[in-house]
């Protein structure tokens, strides 16, 4: 029922954070990322709110290399599942490094004498929202 609230609460101090950082110049250089681990489904389940949704669901990015002003994909006409561009975590992973100028194929941790890629084999960087 507070939405709107919290909507204005998060939305005033993020669009004072990007304009003090295009102002002083350091947006160009510095990567913002908002978004969370999960969406949430577009209808309620009773009065227990609504369930997490991996399927379809919004994170942004400004400066630090990324083209602004558009949006990239969709969700299908309820917003439960992305059907147009759909981007796995191993691909976002795999963006975020590649704007860090981090070679996402080259990453790796060593877990139970194996190595591993944070962007497991299937990652690819979404070149279409780089700048």
């Amino acid at each position: 029922n507070d939405h709107q609230a919290r909507a204005e609460a998060c939305d005033q101090p993020i669009a004072g954070l990007l304009e003090d950082l295009k102002r002083r110049g350091m947006l160009k250089d510095t990567l913002v990322i908002w978004g969370g681990e999960f969406g949430r489904t577009p209808a309620a389940q009773g009065n227990d709110g609504r369930n997490h949704n991996n399927k379809g669901y919004t994170t942004w990015m400004a400066g630090g290399g990324v083209k602004g002003g558009f949006s990239y994909g969709a969700t299908d006409e309820h917003g439960f599942a992305a059907v147009e561009n759909p981007c796995h975590i191993h691909d976002w992973h795999a963006t975020i490094l590649h704007l860090m100028g981090i070679d996402h194929t080259q990453l790796t941790y060593r877990y139970a004498g194996r190595d591993f890629r944070l962007t497991d084999v299937h990652g690819n960087i979404a070149t279409d929202i780089l700048a």
